[in-house]
């Protein structure tokens, strides 16, 4: 016990220590900004850096990471500074901005942050010890704020729309916003919690009854027979826009939201639907360790073979559920995924290769670890927790803070540290490592939003259920903690080895730290992680067949090996190569400025596609205007489609593949589109060119041209642009180069002749004379080839002849 004891205190001091330095950089180098930017120690204002797309629909001006701290602060005993941020927060912070943020974004974290920030200071000044001076600031700073993002909510179906002007609303002509026509089903229905929450602290109805709408269209707009929701929906027909199905991004919150509005509200209704979709969930998405995607209409369909990092809160979800045995799974797959890259990857395949690299300091693994040490108590989940701790340190510390890792097979950091590493995973790592006595509050009297932030449940008793809630739940068959909180002692009673049994079947689910065993089998690695491809679709690009291992093992080598792999979507390559009848060469393109003051003479090589318009074919390139796509990723609705038309989009690459980009922008009316590689430092003179490939679906339907340019040569360009805001590009192979010189062809004719003959015409200054002299050795062989030469003195020859190497 005394063990136990130590080990918390060393680890809470260090996570303690970890957090002054994130915070007291923040606050030294960056406030008032919206984040600190950790590598360039200074802070991050909106429309003084380089636009980051739908990233920075984040920031607002309103000083975001202090907001998104302040209830931390109280959680980890730092009552002075916590004291100190909401003053300067109550006199620094204003929301009457002229600037278009995330409805999403800013609920969760800036609205949720101020609330919990006002229970926290209500509770201390009601314990008379400090925050004597406070007078319900926050509370009405929030209620200004609900106000300003309900323009969102005027729609036809309810569902807001994805983005609102602070200042200026949704439908005014200077908002720049509200020609959007979807939204993701995370972003409509992940409002309840905080909307209700306001409601009930103002006394104001309108935000929980807006927030509920929102989530009635969800639950009507889901698939009957499977009981699913997709994962884009139209916010003003309702009708799905993107239909595939799973637990992580795009739809992660809005089930948490369901199971958690039961728990803050008390209204079962909330309840009902989510055990109904959890029965779904479990039906069709988990496939233990796994959790995939599925297509919502047809869910017995996997719609990708890879996951991304948001559904590490699902194993968390599920100890609320008292679900345990797939949270340990799934969990137990995780972390093996974070042995093997040292953190998650944005997505990873369901071979546990890295489809996405960045990782951006996520929390939701840790909160889940979190969740399952309070469940089991199990020391093991301390060790997790520990090796989240010493990775931060070692691979995401920076001077200046922790900085994301841009990727996470080679380690480079990228400049950014989101509001969330602050507001998450410095709670819930401090919580795995603290007792109940040692903290400020008693822990089990709150409700974690998504963004870990804390409200009271006594809400459930401060006013009734919306009124406007007439909706009647689904009949589905109960179980042991449909209506009750999970108990650990009644799910595995005096086992403490339970989990441990769970894990083991998962141990070794990468291949990290398994004994190495012999086999006829002979893998061999592949530099995937240059293409940003899937591995299969890649691997099937080259001629290479893929075979399960357990079909390649022979029965000498017994069940038992066999058995191992069983369940396991690793791949190993067969050594078989299928022969293609032509080797496949990357035929460089080039990207030529052909405008003033350029006219030519700046080319950039860049790297062609497997689909689209063939630029080999074309005669003389296809020529264009070029102009930045917004959002820059093109991941999202293109929101100045009417600006792209006819013109050459540029396009950040990262975040979706290549042909969803292009498909997105040529719908826009772009006439081509120029992707440029998201890794800082890349170039053409260091890195080989590569073609871009499909999504692993048709891609016919694509038929601009397309090009990709690495970064170094992407900055120039857009440099250029930024610059004379005209630039005219020509986009065509590289040998078909306008400007570039090419040998002269010299025609030469060969015939014999006396010293000093000439033939008719010919002059001297135009005749080169070969003199052909004769040894003693070799003059009858030389006779003889002169005598078929003039037998052949007619014939004639022409040849190709660089004239600036002529004698």
């Amino acid at each position: 016990m005394l063990h136990i004891l130590i080990y918390f205190i060393f680890f809470r001091d260090q996570i303690l220590e970890m957090f002054d330095h994130a915070y007291n950089s923040y606050m030294d180098y960056a406030y008032p900004a919206d984040e600190l930017m950790p590598l360039s120690c200074r802070g991050r204002v909106r429309g003084l850096e380089p636009n980051r797309g739908d990233i920075d629909d984040s920031l607002g001006k309103f000083s975001l990471t202090l907001i998104d701290t302040l209830d931390t602060l109280v959680l980890l005993n730092k009552l002075d500074e916590f004291e100190e941020a909401v003053k300067k927060t109550v006199r620094d912070v204003r929301f009457d901005n002229d600037i278009v943020v995330s409805v999403f974004e800013t609920n969760i974290r800036v609205l949720g942050g101020l609330l919990g920030a006002h229970v926290m200071a209500d509770v201390l000044k009601q314990r008379g010890e400090r925050m004597q001076w406070y007078r319900d600031e926050l509370l009405h700073m929030a209620k200004e704020l609900g106000f300003r993002l309900l323009p969102a909510f005027n729609t036809t179906s309810g569902l807001p729309y994805p983005r609102v002007n602070l200042r200026y609303g949704v439908v005014n002509p200077l908002s720049r916003t509200g020609t959007e026509s979807d939204t993701c089903t995370a972003c409509a229905g992940t409002m309840i919690l905080e909307f209700a929450a306001l409601s009930r602290l103002s006394g104001d109805p309108i935000f929980e009854e807006n927030a509920r709408k929102a989530m009635d269209v969800l639950w009507e707009k889901r698939q009957r027979g499977s009981d699913l929701v997709g994962t884009v929906i139209n916010i003003h027909n309702g009708d799905w826009v993107r239909r595939d199905s799973g637990v992580g991004a795009g739809i992660d919150s809005y089930y948490e939201y369901l199971m958690k509005a039961y728990i803050l509200l008390g209204d079962k209704v909330y309840l009902n639907r989510f055990n109904t979709h959890y029965s779904a969930i479990m039906k069709y998405i988990s496939q233990p360790p796994l959790l995939l995607n599925v297509h919502m209409h047809n869910p017995t369909v996997n719609v990708r073979s890879w996951m991304d990092s948001l559904l590490a809160f699902f194993p968390g979800l599920q100890v609320l559920r008292g679900d345990l045995k797939p949270a340990i799974e799934t969990h137990e797959m995780l972390y093996q995924v974070t042995k093997q890259h040292n953190f998650l990857p944005e997505a990873f395949t369901t071979e546990f290769r890295v489809h996405w690299g960045q990782h951006p300091l996520r929390p939701e693994f840790a909160e889940s670890t979190y969740f399952l040490y309070k469940a089991t108590g199990d020391p093991y989940y301390l060790k997790v927790g520990q090796s989240i701790v010493e990775k931060l340190n070692t691979h995401a510390r920076v001077p200046c803070g922790f900085a994301a890792v841009q990727d996470v097979r080679t380690g480079t950091h990228e400049d950014r540290m989101d509001s969330f590493f602050l507001a998450e995973m410095f709670k819930y790592l401090y919580l795995l490592f603290s007792e109940k006595s040692q903290l400020p509050i008693n822990i089990d009297d709150y409700i974690f939003t998504t963004e870990a932030h804390l409200l009271p449940v006594s809400l459930s008793t401060t006013q009734p259920p919306c009124h406007t809630n007439n909706t009647e739940p689904q009949a589905h068959e109960d179980d042991l903690f449909s209506y009750s909180c999970p108990s650990a002692q009644t799910l595995f009673p005096n086992n403490p080895t339970f989990a441990k049994t769970i894990r083991d079947s998962y141990k070794y689910l990468t291949g990290v730290g398994r004994a190495q065993q012999a086999s006829s089998v002979r893998g061999i690695e592949l530099p995937l992680h240059d293409t940003g491809l899937e591995p299969v679709e890649f691997l099937k690009s080259m001629g290479i067949s893929l075979t399960p291992l357990t079909e390649l093992v022979s029965a000498s080598q017994g069940s038992a090996f066999q058995d191992s792999q069983k369940g396991v979507y690793k791949l190993k390559l067969v050594a078989e190569v299928s022969h293609t009848p032509e080797h496949e060469e990357v035929v460089p393109l080039i990207v030529q400025l052909i405008s003033p003051p350029f006219l030519g003479q700046t080319v950039f090589t860049a790297g062609p596609a497997k689909f689209g318009t063939d630029l080999t074919k074309q005669q003389h390139g296809v020529k264009g205007s070029i102009m930045k796509s917004v959002p820059y990723t093109a991941c999202g609705p293109i929101e100045n489609a009417v600006e792209l038309q006819g013109h050459i989009a540029l396009a950040l690459r990262g975040d979706c593949m290549f042909a969803a980009k292009a498909r997105r922008l040529q719908e826009a009316g772009a006439t081509g589109v120029i992707f440029i590689d998201h890794r800082e430092g890349s170039s053409s003179a260091d890195t080989p060119l590569f073609q871009m490939v499909g999504d692993g679906e048709p891609t016919d339907d694509i038929t601009v041209p397309l090009a990709f340019l690495f970064s170094k040569e992407g900055a120039t360009l857009t440099a250029a642009l930024e610059e004379h805001h005209n630039v005219d590009v020509l986009l065509l192979p590289k040998e078909k180069q306008l400007g570039k010189e090419k040998p002269e062809k010299l025609n030469i004719k060969f015939r014999l002749a006396k010293e000093g003959e000439l033939a008719e015409g010919e002059t001297e200054s135009t005749t080169i004379q070969l003199v052909l002299e004769q040894s003693e050795t070799d003059t009858e062989t030389n006779n003889e080839a002169a005598s078929l030469m003039r037998e052949n003195q007619e014939t004639c020859s022409s040849l190709q002849k660089d004239p600036e190497s002529s004698p």
